[in-house]
């Protein structure tokens, strides 16, 4: 766990928890974060470094990754609220699947963010959270809205799009899925590593969203990949 940082910032500072075991994205967030006069912000990279963080005061914002290598954020999310419920807690995650989305919020979540659409200015997004708000990614959001109005006595909503992916782009998408590099997928499929970016921009068009974790979720809620 690092140690603390702001110190010497003045009182009345928005103290944050960040936990994420992918350490570019961990130093990411930190800067955009720390790189603000009014956030003071700890890092932890695992559950366990999380839980021990929490043995101190509270933090007032919690963000939080989903999959850690030592636990599911799910049970972080749960502790936290459970001692602290003042708290707001937003998942950085990078895919949407139902079963993560519908556990972080039941647990109390306030706000749900894929990693590959995070915000130009993720410090004004914790504001936001602070505020009042529900900073939430809108392929997330639709889900929620999706799963809501298909409760009985409600007409569920037609699917997003209902135009299917060919072969060659489920077996892109599912590489996407995994986490692989353009050139990896390249290699796995016996393309050209030239070609993979025009299937993926046709994945996008056709998917009706814009990055990469956005366009996983839609394909896991339309079942044309499973993981």
């Amino acid at each position: 766990m690092t140690a603390l940082i702001g110190e010497g910032r003045p009182d009345g500072a928005i103290s944050v928890l960040l936990v994420e075991d992918d350490a570019p994205t961990r130093w990411r967030l930190h800067d955009a974060l720390a790189g603000a006069p009014e956030f003071r912000v700890t890092t932890a990279a695992t559950l366990a470094e999380a839980r021990a963080a929490l043995n101190g005061p509270a933090p007032q914002v919690l963000l939080t990754d989903l999959q850690l290598p030592d636990g599911h954020g799910v049970q972080l999310i749960r502790e936290t609220r459970q001692r602290f419920p003042q708290t707001e807690i937003m998942v950085i995650s990078i895919l949407g699947d139902e079963e993560s989305v519908i556990s972080a919020i039941m647990v109390g979540a306030t706000g749900y963010l894929l990693k590959d659409a995070f915000p130009t200015d993720i410090a004004a997004t914790v504001r936001d959270l602070v505020a009042g708000h529900s900073p939430i990614s809108a392929s997330i959001a639709r889900f929620i809205v999706r799963r809501t109005q298909g409760q009985p006595g409600r007409s569920p909503l037609p699917p997003l799009n209902t135009t299917k992916l060919t072969p060659r782009e489920i077996d892109i998408l599912w590489g996407i899925a995994k986490g692989f590099s353009y050139a990896d997928i390249a290699g796995h499929l016996g393309l050209s590593r030239q070609t993979v970016p025009g299937h993926i921009k046709s994945i996008y068009r056709k998917l009706e969203v814009n990055t990469r974790g956005e366009a996983v979720f839609e394909a896991l809620q339309q079942g044309l990949i499973r993981l």
